[in-house]
């Protein structure tokens, strides 16, 4: 007998175009997709009718903090409010980013257990590499806890750290990263800019417009698309030499695009990520200030020029760079204000509305950028990201034609707004389910399984 068979819906099995079957779980995990009218036993029932199944959403690029500091959870409501936020919208696994200057190992247990005691729903961490404690420590970091990826900010120089109170480093250190990467089963993750440039570019930008009264646009041009770009192209030259895998992470603009397909037409093992807010907004959005992240939005043809990418599958993956501060950090205009912004509950919302309905991107295309090429990068394949046999039951439903407005008062995430507010999307998850356990029922969170979510141990060995 299976705990749980799931019936009536269009399954979105890998590869393949959504169509009809069952989908029968057992301990938590995928055992047997049937055939629509197979005689299955089970414990309970879920009715799919009308709906597309398909698996939980990956989020492999999030920062998780406490209030306005997105180092890491302090406290179990902090993973507790943003994994409703992933629940909501279909996230069902994020992978947030550890950022200290400590050594890892001597807050790592505190981080996870802090993030078990809230999580609804499945988790892993990224390590920011900036020291040479840490450095040193990536063999035992793969080994000891399951942690494979490795991010390392390439504008940390020039002081650049302090803001973030990591050291300054340079293109020898990530050098020396990508080769314990390629020793250990590891994969470096850079945030690609080029930042003396940039420091010359700002100084000039601002001389223009002290008070930043171009907004958005200002801040675009005081880190243009070609800064992001010789970054990317210099990381995965070193990466090349080095024997490692590289994961580009929020890739924003055409040149930048362009930059990581060289480098993959080249031979380099590269995996290029956007997010979805490049893909939505630009330099022209009304709100300003609100939308300053870096590297910062960007012309309206960068944006059509990720699209393409999308379509052509020059992009692997799609991930929020969720960054849960309040609108108070947005304060004091573009040049102080805080940057990054929430994403965590949008991003299938955004990729149904604006790639299947609007462009009409494959919803098999859609699974392969948020469930089955994260799982395969960031070495979770085999457990998550696909409705198949023996992984896990990470199972979401949606009713794709279902419009809806997203309101301040939906919003679960604790930065309480969203650059969303008042959009109109057009397909809406109903039911998530975290191996086999149904976390987000009809519209609302199931109190009871903050807590439910567990630690992931990855290996790109698989």
């Amino acid at each position: 007998m299976f705990d749980l068979v799931i019936h009536g819906g269009l399954v979105a099995l890998p590869g393949q175009a959504p169509a009809p079957f069952d989908i029968a779980v057992s301990g938590g995990r995928v055992a047997a997709i049937l055939e629509v009218g197979t005689a299955a036993v089970s414990a309970r029932r879920l009715d799919a009718s009308g709906k597309l199944v398909m698996p939980g959403a990956l989020d492999v690029h999030v920062h998780l903090g406490h209030g306005a500091d997105i180092s890491y959870p302090r406290a179990a409501s902090d993973a507790r409010s943003e994994t409703s936020a992933a629940a909501s919208g279909g996230v069902t696994t994020i992978v947030p980013f550890i950022l200290s200057a400590a050594e890892h190992s001597t807050i790592f247990d505190e981080i996870r257990a802090v993030t078990e005691a809230g999580s609804h729903i499945d988790f892993g961490y990224h390590l920011i590499i900036s020291t040479e404690e840490q450095l040193a420590q990536v063999p035992r970091y793969i080994a000891d806890y399951g942690i494979v990826s490795f991010k390392i900010f390439m504008n940390n120089r020039g002081g650049e750290g302090k803001r973030l109170g990591l050291p300054d480093i340079d293109d020898a250190f990530l050098f020396r990263l990508a080769e314990a990467c390629a020793r250990n089963g590891g994969v470096l993750c850079p945030h690609p800019e080029n930042i003396e440039v940039v420091h010359y570019l700002r100084q000039q930008v601002m001389a223009k417009d002290p008070e930043g009264l171009n907004g958005l646009s200002s801040w675009n041009e005081s880190r243009p698309p070609f800064v992001e770009a010789d970054a990317i192209q210099r990381a995965a030259r070193l990466c090349q030499a080095a024997g490692s895998p590289i994961y580009v992470v929020h890739t924003s603009s055409g040149e930048a695009l362009d930059a990581a397909i060289a480098a993959r037409q080249s031979g380099v093992s590269i995996t290029i990520e956007t997010c979805p807010h490049y893909l939505t907004h630009d330099v022209t959005w009304e709100r300003g200030t609100v939308g300053k992240i870096n590297p910062p939005l960007r012309e309206p043809a960068d944006r059509e020029a990720l699209w393409a990418g999308i379509a052509s599958g020059a992009i692997d993956t799609v991930a929020s760079d969720h960054v849960h501060r309040t609108l108070a950090g947005k304060e004091g205009g573009i040049w102080k204000a805080s940057p990054g912004c929430p994403g965590l509950e949008t991003i299938l919302p955004v990729m149904l509305t604006e790639g299947y309905h609007r462009r009409g991107i494959g919803i098999e295309r859609l699974v392969a950028l948020l469930c089955e090429n994260p799982a395969k990068a960031m070495g979770m394949w085999g457990q998550k990201g696909a409705l198949t046999p023996g992984f896990d039951a990470d199972i979401v439903l949606v009713d794709l034609d279902t419009e809806w407005t997203l309101t301040t008062d939906d919003v679960r995430s604790d930065a309480g707004y969203s650059i969303y507010e008042d959009q109109t999307f057009k397909g809406r998850v109903t039911n998530t389910l975290v191996r086999g356990v149904e976390v987000y029922r009809d519209g609302a969170m199931v109190a009871e399984t903050a807590g439910h979510g567990r630690y992931l141990r990855r290996s790109l060995q698989a």
